[in-house]
Formats: C-alpha cells, sequence, structure tokens
C-alpha cells in the first residue's frame, strides 16, 4: 500500500493550524491519517504547534539525514523528521503544515499531494493581527508577500472564511479520500 504526503499550505493566517487542529481531533480515530509535527527555528509557548529548534540543531538534522522535509519561510527554517517518511512508506497519510514556497518545489510524485487554505485579504489581516504575534510592520510584509503566490496548483483548495468546522469538514474528508488511493 502507498501511503500519501498531504501539504497543507496557505498564507499566514488562513487558518492551516485551526484546520489542521480540528481535522485531527475529528480523525482521531483513523491510525492511517498521521498529523506531523514540525521543528521551527521560533520560539515555542504553550499550545503550539511546532517543536522548537535552533539553527545549530536543524542544521545537524538535515546533515544527518534526520529530515524527510525542510525549508525555509518568513525568516524561519522549518523541518519534518526523518521517522514520517516511514509511516508513509508503510501507507499512512502523513499531513504536514508546509509552506507555498516549498509547495512550489515539491515533487510531482503521486504519493505527494497539496491542500491549498485560502481568504480574503481583509480577512487574513484581521486574523494576523488579532493574533498578536507580530509587529504591525510584520504583518504587512506578511501580507505583502501573498503577491509571490499566484494560484498554488493544488489537489485541494478550501477557502476557509465561513466557520471552522466546514473549513476543517472539508480538509478532514479529503484525507479521508487520500487513505488507500493508492
Amino acid at each position: 500500500m502507498s501511503g500519501r504526503w498531504v501539504f497543507v499550505c496557505g498564507p499566514s493566517g488562513a487558518g492551516k493550524d485551526s484546520l489542521i487542529s480540528w481535522a485531527a481531533n475529528h480523525l482521531a480515530g483513523l491510525p492511517e491519517i498521521v498529523f506531523s509535527r514540525r521543528m521551527v527555528t521560533r520560539p515555542s509557548f504553550p499550545g503550539s504547534e511546532h517543536d522548537e529548534v535552533t539553527p545549530t540543531q536543524m542544521a545537524a538534522l538535515l546533515g544527518s539525514g534526520g529530515l524527510a522535509w525542510c525549508w525555509e519561510a518568513n525568516g524561519l527554517h522549518y523541518g519534518i523528521a526523518a521517522h514520517y517518511a516511514a509511516l508513509v512508506a508503510a501507507g499512512h497519510v502523513v499531513v504536514v503544515n508546509g509552506s507555498r514556497e516549498h509547495a512550489l518545489g515539491l515533487p510531482v510524485l503521486p504519493q505527494v499531494r497539496v491542500v491549498q487554505v485560502v481568504a480574503q485579504a481583509g480577512e487574513l489581516a484581521a486574523r494576523l493581527a488579532q493574533r498578536g504575534r507580530e509587529a504591525p510592520t510584520e504583518v504587512a510584509r506578511r501580507l505583502a508577500r501573498n503577491a509571490l503566490f499566484p494560484e498554488l496548483q493544488a489537489d485541494c483548495t478550501i477557502v476557509n472564511e465561513a466557520t471552522l468546522a466546514d473549513a476543517g469538514q472539508t480538509l478532514a474528508d479529503y484525507l479521508k479520500r487520500c487513505v488507500g488511493s493508492g
């Protein structure tokens, strides 16, 4: 059985973390769908959706073959541990909170899928301001970065402007369809 990598990508503020978390909670009974933890060179905090690593640790993981995937975005380094590749090889669907820039360079392979999460510019700006993680200049930079990514070629596009449950269910349904679609 062939597994799948499913990269969930979209602009900052599109709600990727929220959708992935919603889908993970609602698909907890399906062990063939695995939600990866990413490593990021950004401090973590309680409830973070990532594991904090230093740039030195990230470089060591990359050099030792400890990463299945790695990329840079927004001045940070991201990585997915190599042990997730064994799960894909064993037939699991592994969900990755990814980057649009990284997704543009992904190989065209039957086991790689891209889910794009989108929202209107005003909604993105409001969400970024509400989360309060970045200064206003950083929010403006993240919003301006969206012009660098014209329509991403995605296997599934989710417009996240209604309820979290609606968009989350769309992601969950897509992931269930990926199971066993080898």
